[in-house]
């Protein structure tokens, strides 16, 4: 049976058809985590329909391959649901995901896509032969002139994506879908809702994702406002204070970011990234021997945060203590060969090597 149980699920945009308290208390319930964002111990991604109605397409598929890089699931609503156990996927799936492809000469990645906001009626492997049918007619949409997110938008505003497979659908200049049938031509419309209760509109969600918006903008003192709006309305929530302290140190504001890094803590102890954001800042006032403890701390969480562990070798290498530099350099490297930063390690385990050399 599927479970939550050890799965942090991270949210993207908001859920379209059901309230997100809801999905926090059954995620809890199974023994799982569900937030805001994505952190380094998120495991899972839930990309929320609303995602789709204030984001554009291209911004959401560059943030689907960044996610994806990093070994996290990518799950839709449906998805998350049926990972929990709420919902089942229809009968009858037999297909694998390159058979739908080759059949219907959709882009791999629109493909992927447009499966991550159920425009299937199977978010994953197998596939049915309805599914297969709607990849024909999405591929027809492309070809002449829609995007998947324009598909995206307008089939989730189907009753039944099941349905769509006997409708003859057309891309219209206003960048939307349609339905040709005798009748004329008509909007994809009835909003399907799924059953874990009514969907109701959440001002914290809205507000979190304004809030994001304009992050990405670089907009970070209209994020930062944004992101304390969000803490009047529920106080408890980490991510946000994270959010808001990251958002803080881009707009100059570091004491401010710092106080929003500790209310994190106090909220969430093992969240590392801010342990690791709240060293570089101490470190910055000169308070090397706490921002070497806080470094300490969040290796202690996760001992593959690769950056932590190269910071605590410069904090090392600049007391002196040429031994613990070395030891966290060369741990460094067995996470991290390659990179820039590699052969900034390299070049300091050769200069201590150097240097005992030399005292020898």
């Amino acid at each position: 049976m599927t479970s939550a149980r050890g799965r942090t699920f991270g949210l993207i945009g908001g859920l379209a058809a059901f309230p997100r308290r809801l999905a926090v208390r059954e995620v809890g319930a199974q023994g799982g985590e569900l937030q805001r964002g994505a952190s380094r111990r998120t495991t899972h991604v839930i990309f929320g329909r609303k995602l789709l109605g204030r984001t554009d397409a291209s911004r959401i598929a560059a943030r689907y391959r960044e996610e994806i890089t990093k070994d996290r699931r990518a799950l839709s609503e449906n998805g998350f649901l049926r990972l929990l156990g709420l919902i089942e996927a229809p009968g009858g799936a037999t297909l694998s995901r390159q058979s739908i492809l080759e059949q219907s000469r959709l882009a791999p990645e629109d493909f992927d896509l447009l499966a991550l906001f159920d425009a299937f009626e199977h978010d994953a492997e197998p596939f049915s032969f309805r599914d297969l049918i709607l990849a024909k007619k999405y591929a027809g949409l492309i070809a002449s002139g829609a995007s998947w997110g324009t598909i995206a938008r307008s089939v989730r505003r189907s009753g039944s994506i099941a349905s769509l497979t006997a409708l003859s659908l057309h891309a219209d200049r206003d960048n939307a879908i349609y339905a040709r049938s005798d009748d004329g031509v008509s909007e994809l419309d009835g909003q399907a809702l799924l059953p874990l209760g009514r969907a109701e509109p959440e001002d914290l969600d809205e507000l979190f994702a304004l809030a994001e918006e304009a992050e990405e903008e670089g907009r970070y003192g209209d994020a930062a406002d944004l992101y304390r709006r969000c803490i009047a309305i529920d106080p408890s929530d980490p991510v946000v204070f994270f959010n808001r302290g990251n958002c803080l140190l881009a707009d100059g504001r570091a004491k401010e970011a710092e106080q929003s890094y500790f209310e994190v803590l106090k909220r969430d102890p093992r969240f590392v990234e801010a342990w690791f954001n709240l060293s570089g800042l101490l470190s910055g006032e000169g308070k090397k021997d706490t921002a070497r403890r806080h470094l300490l701390a969040a290796i202690a969480i996760d001992g593959t945060y690769a950056d932590a562990i190269f910071n605590l070798a410069n904090l090392d290498y600049e007391a002196g203590d040429m031994a613990g530099a070395r030891k966290w350099w060369a741990r460094y490297l067995e996470l991290n060969s390659t990179s820039q930063w590699a052969r900034a390690a390299s070049n300091g385990i050769r200069l201590v090597d150097l240097a005992e050399r030399t005292a020898s």
